[in-house]
């Protein structure tokens, strides 16, 4: 006998949603031209998620528009890596964003409504209402952090002080460029710091061949090697030799190190999905140079 299920419709909670959104927004202000991100993607809002489908909201149809024709891949990519789940990305016009111009008064927003895009039927605004918290009430966060790192264990281990590395690296990137090249990535993103969620980003660091060796736990000549190989030098280390003067002379003192912290697409899967990284990732001023 046929047996009906019905199954419950899933909403992603409106705190984890806005979380993914400050990755997304991290993730494209690295990506992108300071003016196009201030402009067209850094105004954009979170909706809803709901049914796999997320609803981003824009100021107006222009802004709707512009992100849906130039970013709806890009994001979409991103949205279903941080959600583990297909995802149907929507842009909408959302009135409460729209602020007083031109003598025209802004909209109320104590209840704010959403315009559908033109083949979209009309729906409200699909978010959860935050629970207040009463005064001195930790928050649900604070709680998680307190049970994953309130230990003496974890004070030593210190978990929270991560280095960015996808599945996608260990599966593509490894094979491509070798267990030593792996050693020495992470022993460069180790000195230098990234936030995804807000886009801080410290990867420029002033070091040696000595003390990256160490840190990778390899030959200073191992290092030499990796940074010279094609792949590494285009996708995720660059760097230049600084010298100084001595009384013997012009001497070598160290390398300015320049590290990318995301894991880039592989040249195969750049062709495949015909999302091509950016040329140069790195200042000018790391264009072609080597260690002499």
């Amino acid at each position: 006998m046929d047996q009906l299920v019905q199954t419950r419709a899933y909403t992603l909670p409106s705190s984890t949603m806005d979380d993914a959104w400050e990755m997304i927004l991290g993730q494209l202000q690295s990506e992108m031209d300071k003016t196009s991100f201030e402009t067209w993607v850094k105004p954009l809002k979170p909706v809803s998620y709901r049914d796999g489908v997320f609803t981003v909201g824009a100021r107006n149809t222009y802004g709707r528009d512009w992100v849906e024709a130039r970013l709806r891949s890009r994001v979409t990519h991103m949205l279903e890596g941080m959600l583990t789940a297909p995802v149907r990305l929507k842009f909408t016009v959302v009135n409460e964003f729209f602020h007083e111009e031109d003598g025209e008064p802004a909209p109320r927003k104590e209840k704010p409504s959403v315009q559908p895009s033109d083949d979209e039927p009309s729906k409200p605004v699909d978010r959860e209402p935050r629970r207040e918290r009463t005064q001195g009430e930790p928050s649900e966060r604070k709680i998680l952090l307190a049970r994953a790192y309130g230990s003496e264990r974890a004070r030593v281990i210190q978990p929270e002080r991560g280095l960015f590395l996808t599945l996608y690296f260990f599966e593509h990137w490894l094979p491509l460029v070798g267990h030593s090249a792996l050693a020495v990535i992470l022993a460069a993103r180790s000195m230098c710091f990234w936030n995804p969620k807000t886009g801080e980003l410290r990867n420029r660091v002033e070091t040696d061949m000595a003390e990256i060796a160490a840190k990778a736990n390899v030959s200073v000549r191992t290092v030499k090697d990796v940074l010279a190989g094609e792949l590494v030098r285009k996708y995720f280390l660059r760097y230049t030799v600084r010298r100084m003067m001595t009384p013997n002379g012009v001497r070598t003192a160290g390398i300015t190190l320049m590290v990318r912290m995301d894991d880039p697409l592989t040249p195969e899967d750049q062709d495949v999905l015909n999302l091509p990284e950016a040329e140069r990732w790195y200042p000018a001023e790391f264009e072609d140079e080597t260690e002499e």
